[in-house]
């Protein structure tokens, strides 16, 4: 595990318990990002990094879950470990169901807490590599023409050339020019490589 380039984000209102955890992720080579509420955390420009959040379940106004709704309503896409001295067990069936990576009562072991940071971190980069390859899709979707981007829409939902042809009111080999150009823009070897690409730029359902 690279720990110079992860960021660990920190959010708990309890100021000693950001310095210990500071502390402990600073002595483990991690960057630390503190805030005291969801409020900041938000605010916050976040860079696409391999990064996790150590989320605290109670916090003043906006609570840990509701943080967790939110990032996903946003697709804030950053592993997170809930860390509680209140949580239950439905709370923390709740916390998983959504996506975190740990649920840690407090007190915790250091061992249990870089343990859970280490899956979260394996689970961001992969999430990192999954967000490029759409970004990378995206970019050349921007490079198709009106006609051509229309095609592309046509041949992801599976249609044949001479389906689209009949759709449109256009002559075959216009059609198959058009579809040429998507498969030369979007560098798709194969239909089913142009569909998976459709797929992950939401253009059609998975």
């Amino acid at each position: 595990m690279n720990k110079s380039k992860a960021l660990i984000y920190v959010v708990d209102d309890d100021p000693s318990i950001q310095r210990a955890l500071t502390l402990l992720l600073h002595s483990h080579g991690f960057k630390v990002a503190a805030f005291s509420s969801a409020e900041a955390f938000l605010a916050f420009k976040h860079p696409r990094q391999t990064a996790c959040l150590l989320l605290d379940v109670r916090l003043p106004e906006l609570n840990g879950p509701a943080l967790q709704d939110i990032m996903c309503e946003r697709q804030l896409d950053i592993p997170i470990v809930f860390i509680t001295g209140y949580g239950d067990i439905p709370m923390g069936v709740k916390a998983m169901k959504g996506g975190a990576v740990d649920f840690l009562p407090k007190p915790f072991i250091d061992q249990d807490l870089l343990n859970a940071i280490e899956r979260a971190i394996a689970k961001s980069k992969v999430q990192n590599r999954s967000g490029a390859e759409v970004d990378q899709i995206k970019r050349r979707i921007s490079t198709l023409s009106p006609r051509e981007l229309e095609v592309f829409h046509f041949v992801a939902q599976g249609l044949m050339n001479k389906q689209i042809a009949s759709r449109r009111g256009t002559a075959l080999q216009t059609i198959k020019v058009h579809r040429g150009r998507v498969m030369q823009k979007m560098q798709a070897k194969t239909v089913t490589e142009l569909i998976h690409f459709a797929q992950k730029a939401g253009l059609v359902p998975s």
